[in-house]
């Protein structure tokens, strides 16, 4: 009931962000909020329309794969919003499910499987244009309508990567209509491929959206690689307002839970693990991001700052056996607090400060406190690291061990070109060296 209340708040949240602007430029307040054709702020309504998905002739939509949900979906939106109650069951996809704004999606816990289908991949046959719809494979063995796919080439002018995620709409033997046109020119000496990749949920340009107490399985044995800045179990591009909650998101070959350019995004309680990526990926430019009470393990690296993630907390999670760093934190990604976590055996460093092109494109002005990092692998390893020109950085009461042989890892090392910072009663032990300070002396 009160995760509910919690989700069914957003509209009075609103209202109450509405007044308290109102107070501050000398508008009256609103007080007493009516439903009124185009404005966010309304009344903070006891119900909103619920709808079933399962396979059972009980459920409101019947069916077990990414169609009924997102039939469901769709329905909810038309309406303006509501929940969407996954029963017990496992449900293979094909493609995304893609979310709409002020709509919730509550699973079963552990007894809701969402499942990606194995993934199958072509060549491409034919150059398509930039403001073509359409694409010709080699082999479309594997590939079905409604299929959601990924095109991956390169730039023959410029060698990067093209990359563009769409739907199969229509086809006639191996050639296949798109759902959007390319807007990309996808040509055959940049050796294009298409796959059967996609998110699991996926939300793009949408607001005031819970996902909760549901599994999410990637099946990453059966499906190619697809990086978090496309793809996870759950992907977001340019959304605000998210609550991810009590989910599982597991085998991914990708990202666990990956958000880019998004706000206000709040994960908690949730088990990220076995993903070959990211677990947990406040993807460039989010701001604000709270994520707590997580467990992630068994992930590339277990939570990653990307580029710009500013004012964020991270706090009480668990963190065990990342194949490179526990956290890593860098570009431009100010003004953090990352406390009361516990990081173990990462492989490389507990807690990274990356190294970036230049001063002012490194992660200063963060607060490291109240954390237990316990044993790296590599026996140069750190339990934490400061690289590039990182200053204004706090560390302080953090627990440091190393329960296994010291060898060369140290506690916590400085690098050459790292500022002025301040550490404070750090517990360190069992390293080779407490801390290991190679900044230049002037």
């Amino acid at each position: 009931m009160l995760h509910r209340r919690a989700f069914f708040s957003t509209a009075a949240l609103a209202a109450a962000t509405a007044a308290a602007r109102a107070s501050t430029d000398g508008r009256p307040p609103v007080t007493k909020p009516r439903a009124t054709s185009g404005d966010a702020v309304e009344p903070d309504w006891a119900e909103r329309l619920t709808l079933t998905v399962g396979a059972t002739d009980k459920a409101d939509f019947a069916g077990s794969n990414e169609k009924v949900l997102q039939a469901a979906v769709d329905y909810l939106a038309r309406m303006g919003g509501g929940t969407l109650k996954i029963l017990p069951g496992t449900y293979t996809l094909r493609n995304a499910v893609y979310l709409t704004s002020n709509i919730r999606i509550q699973g079963s816990g552990l007894d809701s499987i969402l499942v990606k289908a194995p993934s199958v991949t072509s060549n491409i046959a034919v150059d398509s244009d930039w403001y073509d719809q359409e694409i010709t494979l080699e082999d479309a063995a594997g590939f079905q309508l409604g299929d959601g796919i990924c095109l991956r080439a390169k730039n023959p002018d410029n060698n990067g990567s093209t990359v563009l995620k769409r739907t199969l709409v229509a086809r006639s033997g191996k050639r296949f209509k798109l759902d959007k046109a390319l807007r990309e020119n996808i040509w055959l000496p940049g050796k294009p491929t298409v796959s059967t990749l996609f998110p699991i949920l996926s939300g793009e340009n949408i607001a005031n959206v819970t996902i909760e107490n549901i599994a999410l399985d990637g099946n990453k044995a059966h499906n190619e690689n697809l990086d978090g800045n496309y793809a996870g179990c759950i992907f977001l591009q340019d959304c605000n307002k998210f609550v991810i909650r009590g989910v599982t998101a597991r085998n991914y070959n990708g990202d666990g839970i990956s958000w880019q350019i998004c706000h206000d995004v709040l994960v908690e309680n949730c088990h990220s693990h076995g993903h070959t990526g990211l677990g947990l990926h406040p993807g460039s430019g989010s701001q604000r991001p709270l994520i707590r009470n997580n467990r992630l393990v068994g992930n590339d690296q277990g939570l990653f700052f990307c580029w710009g993630v500013k004012y964020g907390l991270a706090e009480n999670n668990i963190i065990e056996n990342s194949k490179k760093y526990g956290m890593s934190i860098g570009h431009r990604d100010t003004d953090n607090i990352i406390r009361n976590n516990v990081i173990k055996n990462s492989a490389e460093v507990g807690i990274l400060f990356r190294k970036e092109r230049g001063f002012a494109y490194n992660a200063h002005r963060n607060t490291v406190e109240n954390n237990q990092v316990i044993d790296v692998v590599k026996e140069t390893g750190a339990g934490i690291e400061v690289m590039g020109f990182t200053q204004d950085i706090v560390i302080r009461n953090n627990q440091i061990r190393q329960t296994a042989a010291a060898a060369q890892r140290v506690g916590i090392r400085l690098g050459a070109d790292a500022g002025p910072l301040t550490m404070a009663a750090n517990t360190i032990e069992g390293f080779s060296q407490a801390v290991l300070d190679l900044r230049k002396k002037s």
